[in-house]
């Protein structure tokens, strides 16, 4: 099953004590902002 990508999910997933979760989490929390000032990569 696909990881999801929504915001909610994103800040649920910073709350994990599991490492690789939490950078997951800030991953797509920073790409949503980025996305949301209009620069892009």
């Amino acid at each position: 099953m696909p990881e999801k990508t929504d915001l909610a999910t994103a800040r649920r997933m910073m709350k994990s004590p599991n490492k690789k979760t939490a950078r997951r989490g800030l991953k797509i929390i920073k790409e949503t902002k980025r996305l949301k000032r209009g620069l892009k990569k």
